[in-house]
Parts: C-alpha cells; structure tokens; sequence
C-alpha cells in the first residue's frame, strides 16, 4: 500500500507540474475562441486531483491487494514498455501502418497470442485506424516507407 501511496504522490505532483507548463502554453494557431489550453489544464487537473486523494486516502478505505507480480508478469510487462518505445522511435521512419502493424504484432505474440490471428489482427487494426485517423477525423499520419505506395 505504501508503494501505491508513494507513486500516486508521484503522479499527482507531476501532474500539478504539468497544468503550471500548460496554463503558459500558448498555441501559434487557435481555431476557435478559447484555443487548445483548457484541454490539457483539465485532464492534468483532473489527474492531479484523483492522484492526490489515492495518495491521501484514509487508510480505513484501503484495503490489501496482492498485485501477483513475478518473473514473467515483470519480463511482459518490461518487453511492453520496450515494445512502445521502439514504437515510438519508428513511427515516422516507417510510418503509421508499419509501425503500428509491428507494434501490434509483437504485443500480441508477447501475451501468448496465435502468430497467424496476431499477424492478421495487426495489419486490419493498423490500415483501419489509418483510414479512421486520415478519412473520419482528418489527422495526417506519417506513410514512411508506404508514401509511394499510398501517398
């Protein structure tokens, strides 16, 4: 319980720091009257808010919870984390479909999903999501290596 007080803490300091930046942020280009600032101010204070009272609780509201971490729940979820940042750091070199076909692909096979199941989920999720991101809410995605083929 001290751990989850301890992070939450964390968590909600962080989130304070992060309203202070977005309350100075200023866009260059505002679509509309009040600009791109509330959004973040709200999440962050919101997050900020629900963090600190989990870190603040009464203890007699808390109760025990054994979490059931061990070597492979701890190497999941390492390989997970390592697995979004190499997302991250392919995304625009190989673009949205490949990167998130890969990223897809190697989440799937790392929670014991079927290789062909996983393989054929990754790429429909990714191509809809690009469809979805590009067509529906007009949210231009890196093709990469795709741009002479789709671009």
């Amino acid at each position: 319980m001290t751990m989850e007080r301890a992070f939450s803490g964390l968590m909600g300091l962080f989130s304070l720091f992060l309203v202070y930046l977005a309350i100075g942020y200023v866009a260059p280009i505002a679509y509309d009257p009040i600009g791109p600032r509330p959004y973040p101010i709200l999440i962050f204070s919101l997050m900020a808010l629900l963090t600190l009272v989990i870190a603040f609780r009464p203890a007699r509201f808390t109760k025990v919870i054994d979490l059931g971490y061990n070597k492979v729940v701890l190497r999941n979820l390492v390989l997970c984390v390592s697995a979004l940042l190499i997302y991250s750091l392919i995304f625009e070199p190989l673009g949205f479909v490949v990167a998130t076909t890969l990223m897809c692909f190697a989440v799937g096979l790392l929670f014991a999903g079927n290789p062909v199941k996983s393989l054929i989920f990754s790429v429909v999720i990714s191509i809809a999501l690009y469809v979805l991101f590009d067509m529906a809410l007009d949210v231009i995605l890196p093709l990469g290596i795709l741009s002479g083929i789709m671009g």
